[in-house]
């Protein structure tokens, strides 16, 4: 049997006046589905394949076939209306409350998602308070689908600038939310409900910051969460940055979108100090996320062997771990760094002995944003390119200029902080070179000259003729020496 069959027609000419709207889908037959799923939770006279509570546990084909042609039906603005008209977000209400049957709840909350997508339809289920609260309940399920149904329900609301608000408050209220989406996020395997699941938190911190405070600062006291016989649990301590790399790691090899979400969400965390210090303070030091963040710098993203026109493709994933690369070093360079390196050289270990290799791939990034930057440049002169593919250059010019600026900030921190044995190793591994180091000057001059200069100083020390030539090709460097 399909998943979800294709939704019945009506024989309008028949039956005139029973088509919903202006589509062909018969009333009649709506009627009957949702008749017959109120008794379904509802019935008159005890069901034998009943579970002992009095709840049926699965659903009969017939009727699984039904209610999944009005879940495809849905879709069709009418349609949704019509569901609307006959309170179906009540009789579903009912289904919440006394259904045990996860396939039922699962196509149930579904429906309202799709009928969620329509403005009118959106803000006359989020002014309900009682289903809004129940629909956030709905996070606590034990089963995966209908926790993926019920995501895509909320970022709905969430992407509709009329109601965004009240779901934000209706959240902050509700503290339950928090622990139910660090669970999922710390514990599923289901690639889809953990992208759906980021998509929802990254909305939310970027909605609203005090919420995205609150949750930074969560994780304090235990909290009673789902398991799966209903049952009260008591959920770990969660912390918001190591839910977040859970779900992160689980989701980078499968879905690339989904690891851009999680990267974003990581990026609003350090537009707060709260936030970089809930990383940078973690109990590793915040070595969990830097390895994390440094591995896919140097091992996936924008490797030696991918065309250079590959940063366009990656350009906002790069541009937030870039970022929060760029925070997590500053941060402990400016508020730990002198005490820590004399304190614990394991310090030195974990930012400066794999400088090399990150600081080569900013070079990288740079050098493949210089190829496509004049590629873009002799494509405009050989073709006259429409308006509007105009503006779609100048809107991924300003992505580029964005990680450019973001990668150029982290390479003048990490330069500056080198020491003549770092640079002997990045020479000896080929990090480091006149081409390189060429490129890493074309782009941090002259704002970042402070930086290039207290380096060119090291390398003098580590290859005097490198140092010399890379003068002669930036005089400005040779007058301030």
């Amino acid at each position: 049997m399909d998943r979800n069959p294709s939704p019945p027609c009506s024989d309008a000419e028949e039956e005139e006046g029973d088509a919903v709207g202006n589509t062909v889908y018969s009333k009649h037959w709506l009627f009957s589905v949702l008749t017959r799923l109120i008794e379904v939770i509802a019935p008159a006279e005890p069901d034998p394949a009943a579970s002992p509570e009095g709840a049926r546990t699965e659903l009969d084909e017939e009727m699984e076939n039904d209610i999944c042609k009005v879940w495809d039906m849905s879709m069709d603005e009418d349609v949704a209306l019509f569901l609307q008209e006959f309170n179906a977000p009540d009789i579903f209400m009912g289904v919440f409350a006394k259904s045990k049957c996860p396939r039922l709840t699962e196509i149930c909350v579904g429906i309202l998602g799709n009928m969620a997508c329509f403005q009118d339809i959106c803000m006359s289920i989020s002014k309900d308070e009682n289903l809004g609260q129940v629909l956030l309940q709905r996070l606590c399920d034990s089963d995966s689908p209908t926790l993926l149904e019920t995501s895509r329900l909320l970022l709905t609301c969430l992407s509709q600038p009329e109601v965004a608000n009240v779901w934000v408050e209706r959240i902050r209220e509700n503290p339950s939310v928090y622990d139910c989406v660090c669970f999922i996020m710390s514990s599923s395997t289901n690639v889809d409900l953990l992208v759906k699941v980021g998509e929802v938190v990254d909305k939310l911190f970027d909605l609203d910051e005090e919420l995205m405070l609150n949750w930074i600062k969560n994780g304090t006291c235990r909290s009673v969460g789902p398991s799966v016989d209903d049952s009260p649990e008591e959920l770990p301590d969660f912390k918001i940055v190591p839910c977040i790399l859970e779900a992160a790691k689980q989701v980078r090899s499968d879905n690339p979108e989904g690891l851009d979400v999680y990267m974003h969400i990581l990026q609003l965390l350090t537009t707060v100090d709260e936030g970089i210090q809930a990383i940078v303070q973690a109990p590793d030091g915040g070595k969990e996320t830097w390895s994390l963040l440094y591995d896919l710098v140097c091992q996936e993203l924008c490797q030696p062997d991918d065309p250079p026109i590959i940063v366009q493709e990656q350009k906002t994933v790069l541009a937030s771990i870039l970022s929060v690369l760029s925070a997590m070093f500053a941060s402990q360079t400016e508020q730990e760094y002198t005490r820590m390196r004399k304190s614990n050289p394991l310090f030195l270990v974990f930012f400066l002995y794999e400088d090399m290799p990150l600081i080569g791939s900013l070079i990288r990034i740079l050098q493949y944003m210089e190829g496509c930057g004049k590629r873009a440049v002799d494509n405009s002169k050989e073709s006259e390119q429409e308006e509007t593919a105009k503006t779609d250059v100048n809107e991924e010019d300003f992505h580029l200029k964005i990680l450019k600026d973001i990668c150029c900030e982290l390479l003048s921190n990490m330069l500056q902080e080198l020491t003549k044995e770092n640079t002997l190793e990045g020479l000896h591994q080929g990090h480091l070179n006149e081409q390189t180091c060429s490129c890493a000057f074309q782009n941090l001059l002259p704002l970042y000259f402070a930086s290039v200069e207290s380096f060119l100083e090291v390398l003098r020390e580590a290859d005097q003729t490198l140092a010399d030539n890379l003068e002669k090709r930036f005089p400005s460097l040779k007058v301030h020496t």
